[in-house]
């Protein structure tokens, strides 16, 4: 087991418990949580690189770096682990958002608790991205899912307790529609006469899942993952949970952990189930494209910092479920990105909130004026986030969202000129908009927030960023940057998730629809 590396991405985070749990004081605590981010985000390196190495020299499986070991031989689980492209590009996030966090987190209180619970969490995170066994998939993932109730309840601010308890309710609901479609995938998972399994690969190998089976457990199984991704109706849980969430959490929180929704509707939805994400797309292309336009109205009239960046959360991971739906290569490429690239701002975002909160001890920014005279190294971060995020170009979000409208629209116009209607066109035109809503809501903040006069004069005494708090702001500038600036290192990196080859072994050329937009007829 222990000469595959991805084991690894599990294994030092309950070393990180275990050390963390037997510190015996806060600087301990502190060495344990940073050593152990840095060799997780170096063991991510790590294998980015040998990834990229391997599939030069000729690598063609789907998967690499796969391994399974039995663990509940009756029901034929077992630990298997294997990442594409996709797979290293949420490992590689996760790890780099976990080190920053962890210095976002450097003076909270309970360190040694506040830390054993935000590793846990980042250990269900790494196991979730790396199994592609269904059952340990969805165990990983309410791993990472439980502690997110203690870390609101115990170290949040405000109606922290109603956070938690509606933010666990709700997800704890979504799990419920998950576990039920991955049971029904399981019991139809191969033809009648073979042994079933939870292995995804082997699923989508086996294409056994009808057509009818596949129309009722699509939406299931999508609503299930849908609702960590903030999709409309269900988002609800997300402004309040950000909003009362300490700083690291929150940053965790939209930056990895509503991933695990997108992440898990494109490899299990979309992968297993292509007949019935042809055929009921439009359905949840009208629930995205609304979570998409209506996230960025409701950021505009909030005047709570964190309420502002949640909401602008929901509309750019509705984005990414837009994306998804559109089931080309193009758009969704861009979904990827897209989740690369707000994971990395809004852990951004959140991390400045925070710094600016623990200074001026408020988030209202009626009550915020003229901070760039003040504190000029978090105010230009703070620009830096707000630009990234209305797409500004050499910032990762302009190509995110570029890709995606590019291959929204390739599609939209296809279908329209194929006779199969015009919705996709419509609704991704409804979702262009959201950039200019986008554009106001990010400028009224840093015109009230940073610009203009000095609204307090107590706030004239107040100090700039300290040593771990702009390296922890940097490094997430400069990957921000890094998207921006080398788009095509990152689509190189995912690009062999779309190709034929694989497509066909998932058996995706018997669905005309997919088929098509791939170029495979």
């Amino acid at each position: 087991m222990f000469d595959n590396i991805l084991i690894y991405f599990v294994v030092i985070p309950v070393l990180m418990l275990a050390g963390v749990a037997l510190c015996k004081n806060v600087k301990q605590i502190r060495a344990v949580a940073v050593v152990g981010s840095l060799a997780l985000t170096a063991l991510s390196v790590y294998l980015l690189l040998d990834y990229l190495h391997l599939r030069h020299v000729g690598a063609t499986a789907q998967m690499l770096y796969t391994g399974s070991w039995a663990w509940f031989t009756p029901l034929n689980i077992n630990l298997s682990v294997g990442v594409d492209g996709i797979s290293i590009a949420m490992i590689l996030l996760s790890s780099i958002i976990l080190l920053t966090g962890s210095f976002a987190s450097w003076t909270i209180a309970q360190p040694k608790e506040f830390f054993l619970w935000l590793i846990l969490l980042s250990t269900g995170v790494f196991g979730f991205f790396i199994s592609i066994d269904l059952f340990t998939m969805f165990m990983f993932y309410e791993v990472a899912l439980i502690p997110m109730y203690l870390l609101i309840g115990v170290w949040g601010s405000g109606n922290k307790n109603y956070s938690a308890m509606k933010l666990t309710l709700m997800l704890m609901g979504g799990s419920a529609f998950l576990m039920l479609g991955l049971i029904g995938i399981y019991y139809h998972s191969a033809p009648e006469g073979q042994p079933l399994t939870w292995n995804l690969l082997e699923i989508a190998r086996n294409g056994a899942i009808s057509e009818n089976w596949q129309l009722f457990l699509f939406p299931m199984t999508f609503v299930g993952f849908g609702v960590l991704g903030a999709m409309f109706p269900f988002h609800t849980w997300s402004p309040d949970g950000h909003a009362s969430a300490p700083t690291a959490v929150s940053m965790l929180h939209a930056g990895v952990l509503m991933k695990l929704g997108g992440y898990g509707c494109f490899r299990v939805a979309i992968y297993l189930m292509p007949y019935a994400a042809n055929e009921l797309a439009w359905i949840f292309l009208i629930l995205t494209g609304i979570s998409v336009v209506y996230g960025a109205f409701s950021a505009c009239v909030q005047t709570d910092l964190k309420y502002i960046n949640a909401y602008s959360s929901v509309s750019h991971c509705g984005l990414v479920l837009f994306a998804i739906l559109m089931l080309n290569t193009t758009a969704m490429s861009g979904a990827i990105m897209q989740m690369l690239s707000h994971g990395l701002m809004t852990a951004l975002f959140f991390a400045l909130i925070g710094m600016i909160y623990g200074r001026t001890h408020t988030r209202d920014i009626r009550q915020m004026g003229g901070l760039m005279q003040i504190m000029p190294y978090l105010a230009v971060c703070y620009v830096i986030a707000g630009m990234a995020s209305l797409g500004l170009p050499g910032l990762s979000g302009f190509v995110a969202e570029m890709t995606i409208f590019v291959g929204s629209f390739q599609q939209g116009m296809t279908d329209y000129l194929a006779g199969a209607g015009s919705l996709r066109l419509v609704f991704t035109i409804i979702a262009c908009c959201s950039i200019v809503i986008t554009a106001v809501y990010i400028l009224r903040v840093v015109g009230k927030l940073l610009l203009g006069p000095v609204y307090d004069d107590h706030h004239r005494e107040l100090t700039d960023a300290t040593w771990w708090e702009r390296l922890s702001t940097a490094t997430l500038i400069i990957c921000v940057a890094a998207i921006g600036c080398f788009p095509n290192f990152f689509i190189n990196l995912i690009k062999f998730t779309f190709s034929p080859e694989i497509f066909s072994v998932l058996n995706f050329t018997q669905h005309s629809g997919i088929a098509s937009v791939l170029g495979m007829n």
